[in-house]
């Protein structure tokens, strides 16, 4: 059975790129635009990691990560954050947050990959 990620994304190109990228790897891909598309996704269904980005309208990545983890289905779902911000303030309010992994953008797939496996296997 598939493991099935949820990538949060306001940009249609990557949201497009990061499908194409992690359904070839086999994943189940589910999509959202923004922090509160994302957070009307998480119906208590299995979603065993969740990648998102910082910056975005109507609900940041960090607002949205805050939220996620408040309901029990989702509290141990561990999360990547793929975005440009690279301050340290950032991405200790990140970790405080929850976040597993911090990646910036521009990214090299590999890397990515790379760390989905390690974490989607945890």
């Amino acid at each position: 059975m598939a493991k099935t990620i949820l990538f949060v994304e306001d940009s249609a190109s990557v949201r497009q790129v990061m499908n194409s990228t992690l359904s070839r790897e086999g994943y189940e891909v589910i999509l959202a635009c923004d922090g509160q598309d994302a957070l009307t996704k998480l119906d208590g269904s299995k979603i065993h990691l969740i990648i998102s980005d910082v910056n975005m309208p109507n609900m940041d990545g960090l607002t949205f990560v805050k939220t996620a983890k408040q309901l029990p289905a989702y509290k141990f779902t561990p999360i990547i954050m793929l975005t440009t911000e690279n301050q340290a303030a950032k991405i200790n309010e990140g970790k405080a947050a929850g976040v597993k992994a911090w990646i910036v953008k521009p990214f090299q797939p590999p890397q990515l990959l790379a760390a989905v496996a390690q974490l989607i296997q945890a």
